[in-house]
């Protein structure tokens, strides 16, 4: 059976689109919390109320890693950037977790080994 036909390929393709989406729609919020700070957006307003409080989960963890950089209202939020780069990585890792899982072949994994052992 080759790597291509097994029965495991499909759900994990499926299951590493889902880790991108997931990142991808978490990505996109930070993004406007990040222009929304910086432009220094009015936090009573509806559209940005709604940004802060669904991003706040995500950015929480990382709020107070840098000091904030703040010009007349405008905030460069560094901890924001910081939320999207560790959310990427930790997104990668899973899908390289996932990809662990694939079927292959025996001279398939012997061609990795051997590449694995070069480097």
């Amino acid at each position: 059976m080759d790597s291509f036909n097994s029965p495991s390929t499909k759900p994990l393709y499926r299951g590493t689109q889902i880790v991108w989406y997931i990142l991808g729609l978490v990505e996109v919020l930070l993004a406007f919390r990040f222009v929304l700070k910086l432009l220094g957006a009015n936090a009573t307003a509806g559209f940005t109320s709604f940004i802060y409080g669904v991003t706040h989960v995500f950015a929480a963890p990382f709020l107070n890693v840098f000091r904030v950089s703040q010009v007349a209202g405008n905030v460069f939020e560094w901890t924001t950037l910081l939320a999207m780069f560790v959310y990427l990585v930790l997104a990668y890792g899973v899908v390289r977790l996932f990809l662990m899982g694939k079927t292959v072949s025996t001279p398939e994994a012997a061609v990795k080994l051997n590449a694995q052992e070069n480097n």
